[in-house]
């Protein structure tokens, strides 16, 4: 079997797993993004099975289409909104994930709240050109963490904003009062989550129901000096409304780990936007994480050779 692992960015798949037990089988390593989806195609067509990386190359049914030796797509983590797992069991095709650990996000999170409320980015250019102290941060304590999904990853964030003694509050569509007290959070309503959040972290799960639900009005609704930090998915957020309000300065900034392309275009405008904290979808990107999703997916793609897959996304 011919078997891809691709979207490894940091050249770490091959020392972060033992990949002994797909001996006799030719696995290749791609470390850069596909520039368009006919380079994917190319790429891909001699293989029977591909390895991803959650969300990262897209397999829409028009790539799944064009790859008629594929037989396995494994995807860390079990759910990967870029593939189109329809399409693909349509094709005959076996789809497994692995499992994934939210800490890494929720961490890389609060890395954005203080990166930005402290201006951290900003005076280490400073301290390393001469120059000192040439900005004033904020303290969190006795400020409101505004929470805007408390599914899997924003109860950590939760907690955490508590030991740091902010007031903690939360919305999502389908939150109950009980489930948010349950994580020392208060229900509030949607604009009173905008209204009142001194920082508004977003953990949503992307669908369409959450495509563009940070839109030009809930930015507008914000306290001006407020904060937005995104580590969920980029497309969640407006992102022509959010640069129009750091422009205008009517938001203190935003700490942003996705984006609505990625990788982020070297001209995107965010890139030069102000008061803003820019990371390239850290979230999951842990030497701990990594492994689990490597040691998975080898597994996954052994069980499926043998006969007996294991986490199944979805089958034929």
């Amino acid at each position: 079997m011919r078997i891809a692992v691709l979207d490894d960015y940091q050249r770490v798949a091959p020392e972060l797993a033992d990949w002994s037990p797909l001996a006799g089988h030719e696995v290749a390593f791609f470390d850069t993004p596909f520039r368009d989806p006919e380079e994917t195609a190319r790429a891909l067509e001699p293989f029977e099975v591909v390895c991803c990386m959650r969300e990262r190359t897209p397999f829409p049914a028009s790539l799944i289409e064009r790859l008629p030796a594929l037989r396995l797509l494994v995807t860390t983590g079990m759910r990967n909104a870029a593939l189109d797992v329809d399409a693909a069991v349509a094709r005959g095709i076996t789809v497994c994930g692995t499992q994934g650990s939210g800490v890494s996000t929720a961490e890389l999170t609060w890395g954005l709240i203080h990166a930005v409320i402290r201006h951290i980015p900003t005076e280490d250019a400073n301290v390393k050109a001469g120059r000192w102290q040439t900005t004033v941060g904020a303290d969190l304590a006795g400020r409101t963490l505004g929470i805007l999904g408390l599914g899997r990853i924003g109860p950590t964030v939760a907690r955490v904003g508590a030991a740091f003694d902010m007031r903690v509050i939360a919305w999502s569509p389908n939150l109950t009062a009980e489930r948010a007290a349950a994580v020392g959070a208060t229900l509030v309503g949607k604009r009173d989550l905008f209204e009142q959040s001194d920082v508004l972290s977003i953990h949503l799960v992307l669908a369409d129901s959450t495509r563009g639900l940070v839109g030009r009005e809930e930015l507008a609704a914000m306290k001006p000096g407020a904060i937005l930090v995104n580590t969920s998915r980029g497309p969640i957020v407006d992102e022509a409304a959010l640069l129009a309000e750091l422009e205008r300065g009517t938001i203190g900034g935003a700490g942003l780990d996705v984006y609505g392309r990625e990788p982020l275009p070297s001209d995107h405008p965010l890139r030069r936007a102000p008061r803003t904290v820019l990371t390239p979808h850290l979230g999951y990107v842990t030497e701990e994480n990594l492994r689990l999703f490597y040691r998975e997916t080898v597994e996954d793609v052994a069980a499926w050779l043998a006969g007996a897959p294991i986490r199944v996304i979805a089958a034929p």
